[in-house]
């Protein structure tokens, strides 16, 4: 696993964030292009997410991607499983702000029609689709004259039965196999613009099929935890194998697939980015648990903290500590942050104790703070 440097914080800037892994050393794999988003060859990690709407509902569809672009979503996957939805897919690509891919199961002809319609990009499922094989040449011969991109997605859920029957089950070893031998089918004919992801609801199956897979080849990788379940559980069971595998270099874009509304997988995609230094944070709040040393009600504080924070312009951390065990101390490392108790809050910014204001005051005192550091930051000042 490659070596991770310290982090180093910069404090010439409101919000200045530790490295993370952005010193990891990144595999090394082809970059494509998704329309206006480079995946692979050392871009970013982009983060994607699924349409819920009929796509044949082209305005439904069209707000929500509006939705999720607003999220910070950078390329949307919509479901074809009908002529209709296949036939709406023009208007949709024509006037999405971000890249659209098309979502193809069971019927080949759906492919050609994603690519005529103008998709970013084209995932194909192959253990969904009967005799896909015999069609690889026309479809590698259409994606290539129109520039577009073709994701292999293999899931747990529809292996092929071959390599179920090779393997004894769903393994790491049969989902890679199943997507290298679809990869190769392409090669065959010339096409390489591939992405591949290789998906299982378990974070510990899924780890080990991206760590084989990564070895096994130098396409870019789509990180996913198939089917991971409602919000919470999903969460965790998505940032526990995405920051395995990121910590080790492996991915290019992920979804985070959960049951809950789109806009959630966006959101929770980006923390997880955030949280391990592979995006620039906006709103960070270090909290403390509470406990019976604290003279103050963190957990409704620290609401209002969020609250009064939220939609703020700039990167910022804002400890929020209900005692002098290791309040003074966390705040300090904040840009911003109140250490609480007795009914005040002492006001930290950038280490220092600029001012102690009466609780019901706090937030305000915060937010005022907050406002004159990006103040200063903007025209260049040292202080607030």
């Amino acid at each position: 696993m490659p070596s991770v440097a310290l982090p180093v914080p910069d404090p010439a800037r409101p919000g200045a964030q530790t490295a993370g892994l952005a010193a990891v050393s990144r595999r090394q794999s082809r970059g494509i292009q998704v329309g206006s988003v480079r995946v692979g060859g050392g871009a970013p990690v982009s983060v994607q997410s699924m349409t819920t709407t009929l796509t044949s509902d082209v305005d439904a569809t069209l707000q929500q991607i509006a939705e999720l672009t607003a999220a910070g979503c950078e390329i949307v996957r919509v479901a074809v499983p009908s002529q209709d939805d296949a036939d709406a897919l023009a208007r949709i690509a024509a006037k999405s702000p971000i890249p659209v891919i098309a979502d193809i199961h069971f019927q080949p002809r759906y492919v050609f029609a994603a690519i005529d319609a103008g998709c970013a990009a084209v995932r194909v499922n192959p253990g969904n689709i009967k005799r896909f094989d015999d069609q690889v040449r026309e479809i590698a011969r259409a994606a290539g004259a129109a520039g577009v991109p073709i994701r292999i997605g293999v899931n747990a859920g529809s292996l092929d039965e071959r390599m179920l029957t090779r393997h004894g089950g769903v393994t790491p070893a049969a989902l890679v196999e199943s997507a290298l031998w679809e990869a190769s089918l392409f090669e065959e004919h010339g096409f390489q613009d591939i992405k591949i992801s290789v998906k299982h609801h378990d974070p510990v199956t899924m780890v080990s099929a991206y760590r084989l897979l990564a070895r096994s080849c130098d396409y870019p990788l789509h990180l996913g935890v198939t089917e991971a379940g409602p919000l919470q559980q999903g969460t965790i069971k998505s940032a526990v194998a995405f920051g395995v595998l990121l910590s080790e270099g492996i991915g290019d874009t992920i979804r985070v697939s959960l049951s809950a509304p789109p806009v959630e997988e966006v959101k929770t995609g980006l923390g997880i980015l955030q949280s391990l230094g592979l995006r620039e944070r906006h709103l960070e709040i270090v909290s403390c648990p509470s406990c019976g040393r604290a003279q103050v009600d963190v957990y409704r504080l620290t609401e209002r903290v969020q609250a009064a924070f939220e939609g703020f312009p700039h990167p910022l951390r804002v400890a929020v500590m209900g005692c002098v065990v290791n309040g003074p101390g966390e705040a300090r490392e904040a840009d911003i942050g109140v250490s609480s108790g007795n009914g005040k809050g002492q006001i930290f910014v950038k280490g220092e104790i600029v001012r102690t204001v009466p609780e019901s005051q706090i937030v305000d005192a915060l937010l005022e703070q907050a406002l004159l550091l990006s103040e200063g930051a903007s025209d260049g000042s040292d202080a607030p």
